[in-house]
């Protein structure tokens, strides 16, 4: 896997015009001790691999030594794009191994499904993990051990997260050192020397989530937007090799703080769909009840409505580095819990879930703001396009991965849950890296001020909300055509295991249901990426609230369509254009608000909005819950593709929604 990540490395900074000859100039502090880390990890292992008998009995000892070494090492040379992910790899096979006595953990069933056998175990450096996936499979460090099956012909392995992790780093920061200018090498100081090299870590002056959701979350910016924040225009006689390397994405994967930031959070969306397909698959397996499946996911809303609208206004009083980091430890340790919760009382996940998503009202507002504050000003909206890049990438590719995966694990998808805490745990490792500036503030209030000086904000966006048409309207329309949105989110695992015919469980697993639902949930992102392309391509000329209207009546036509579909080829089309739909008309809601709201009252407005929308997506998530005891997923999907469908055809009846940013005439 390590070998992998260096090919893919310089394969692809080869391609985006970078040259073999710019490694010379990679730069490490201490490098002579991460050398000598090194050779005692793998010394030691050989050593021992070949029965030699003081390595053995000095295992522990010299492989935790060695780790120490290393990880400090890293940790002063964090200032490299891609270090940190290569540390928290590190991290987690040392603590697999150190747990172990100095041995790899590796698991039965991941060697059996690449096809070697267990006697061809390393002598001496592997142990066997149980092949249940229990409490003593967790003691024993598990999720971080040699778990992944990794079926490449000649280069057939079982690997840890650890490993793809060290992996996807040393990938990360070749690239960048193979794309490097002259002018970006000088001032450095040499491989081996033990200086101390320029560092983007010291603070900065300081400079002042999407997809299917109730809008006004994803980065307000469209594609095709002109101007060097999204690339521009290069400038006359550049080659096509400078062109790329000055793109502005390479630019920012060339800055340490913003690749760890880039990396934490989709290392933690991966997680998060992971997490997402593995609840619809447990309860699903463990009841064969549409009803208790959708419960999970209206608990999962929940506190979206409930904190929403005031999460941000404690965040913006605390700091905002340790609020993601203390977030993300939370989440990892809860999500720890839910599938041993589930073993003992399956009413015991409902309210896991819920503190899930409680965590993460706080962090979504405390990466908002830190974003300004990591990179440049010019290269603010490059940075919400990579994040939101990123995002989508993580959700295309994790949903089938996630699906694979938790097919794979079968009655063993507690696994997933532990691996989805331990991407908490990397994405919290990454965010420990970076430097943040402080935002300076002025004394706390005291809780009762501050309790009203939350309402008096609510107050006075609703206020401006309402006085507004095209932006009070918008809300009515949106929120009334998101009710199958909310219907979708929570009744979609029970929705496939009807579609696939409702097999019964086998051996506590229900064959096919996760691959197919990782794969309607990945076509649905794929379509959320087309449509923002086809939004930045037509949205100038149809205007504003024309795509609005558009983009409902058809998302409510693929959500009948989706509702209706009786196979499964179907069902994937129609999943695919309810995403791309979903952002023809997102899109421009976002754009619509970032043009009539004043820049002091966006947050407070949004909120007010968002507590509306979600308050309805929430409640069509409970009710279509209850109703799936009787009624069909199906049927209730094409029932509210209907209300949206005419909550789209409605708008074009009020002339604040339908005239909202209309092209101006030339």
């Amino acid at each position: 896997m390590i070998l992998l990540g260096i090919l893919a490395g310089l394969t692809i900074g080869l391609l985006l015009g970078g040259r073999l000859a710019a490694l010379r100039y990679l730069r490490f502090r201490y490098a002579g001790l991460i050398l000598a880390a090194l050779v005692i990890r793998y010394g030691t292992q050989a050593l021992i691999v070949r029965g030699f008998a003081p390595a053995e009995e000095l295992r522990l000892p010299l492989l935790a030594g060695a780790f120490a070494v290393l990880a400090g090492a890293l940790w002063l040379n964090r200032s490299i794009p891609g270090i940190l992910l290569v540390l928290a790899g590190v991290l987690g096979n040392a603590l697999a191994i150190v747990v172990n006595d100095g041995r790899m953990p590796a698991w039965g069933p991941a060697l059996d499904a690449v096809g070697i056998p267990v006697a061809e175990l390393a002598a001496g450096w592997q142990v066997l993990l149980p092949a249940g996936v229990d409490l003593a499979f967790l003691l024993q460090a598990g999720p971080l051990g040699d778990v992944i099956p990794v079926p490449l012909g000649p280069l057939t392995n079982v690997v840890s997260i650890g490993d793809v992790a060290i992996a996807t780093g040393l990938g990360w920061l070749l690239v960048d050192a193979l794309r490097r200018t002259g002018e970006e090498r000088d001032g450095g100081v040499s491989l081996w020397s033990g200086s101390p090299p320029a560092t983007d870590l010291q603070p900065r002056p300081l400079i002042l989530g999407g997809g299917r959701g109730p809008g006004l979350a994803a980065p307000v910016a469209a594609h095709g937007t002109s101007g060097t924040a999204t690339g521009g225009t290069a400038p006359a006689g550049r080659s096509i090799g400078g062109r790329i390397r000055a793109h502005p994405y390479l630019r920012l994967a060339g800055d340490a703080r913003f690749s760890a930031f880039w990396l934490a959070q989709t290392i933690g969306v991966f997680g998060d769909r992971l997490n997402q397909v593995a609840l619809g698959v447990l309860v699903i397996g463990l009841t064969g009840s549409p009803v208790l499946s959708a419960l999970v996911f209206v608990s999962a809303m929940l506190p979206n409505l409930l904190l929403g609208p005031i999460a941000g206004t404690f965040v913006d009083r605390w700091d905002h580095r340790r609020t993601m980091i203390a977030a993300d430890l939370i989440r990892g340790g809860l999500v720890l819990l839910i599938p041993v919760a589930a073993s003992v009382e399956l009413w015991l996940v409902y309210p896991l879930v819920f503190l899930v998503t409680t965590v993460s009202c706080f962090f979504r507002p405390a990466r908002a703001a830190a974003v300004p504050r990591i990179v440049r000003e010019e290269d603010l909206l490059a940075a919400n396009g990579a994040l939101w890049t990123g995002e989508t990438i993580a959700e295309i590719a994790g949903y089938p991965i996630a699906g694979a995966l938790i097919a794979f694990l079968g009655a063993n998808v507690a696994l997933a849950f532990w691996l989805d805490a331990a991407t908490y745990l990397a994405s919290a490792l990454l965010l420990l890296g970076i430097a943040i500036p402080p935002v300076v503030r002025v004394a706390a209030p005291r809780t009762q001020r501050l309790v009203a000086g939350v309402i008096a904000d609510l107050r006075e966006g609703w206020r401006f909300l309402r006085a507004s048409p095209p932006l009070f309207q918008n809300t009515i329309v949106s929120t009334v055509g998101q009710l199958s949105v909310g219907a979708t989110l929570a009744l979609t695992p029970a929705y496939v295991f009807l579609l696939i015919g409702a097999p019964a469980p086998v051996d506590g697993a229900v064959p096919g249901l996760a691959e197919t639902l990782g794969l309607l949930e990945a076509v649905l992102g794929l379509g959320n990426l087309v449509g923002g392309f086809v939004v930045g391509a037509i949205g100038s000329r149809l205007g504003r609230g024309r795509l609005v209207i558009v983009g409902f009546a058809l998302m409510g036509l693929s959500t009948i369509v989706l509702g209706l579909a009786g196979e499964v080829a179907l069902a994937l089309a129609a999943s695919f254009l309810v995403g791309l739909f979903n952002l023809v008309w997102l899109v421009p809601s976002q754009t619509l608000f970032g043009e009539l709201v004043p820049g002091t009252l966006m947050g407070r407005v949004v909120a007010i909005r968002s507590s509306i929308v979600f308050g309805a997506m929430t409640g069509a998530a409970a009710v279509s819950s209850l109703a799936a005891g009787v009624v069909p997923p199906g049927t209730i999907f094409a029932i509210l593709g209907a209300v949206t469908l005419v909550a789209g055809l409605a708008g074009a009846l009020l002339p604040a929604v339908r005239d909202a940013g209309a092209p101006r005439a030339a």
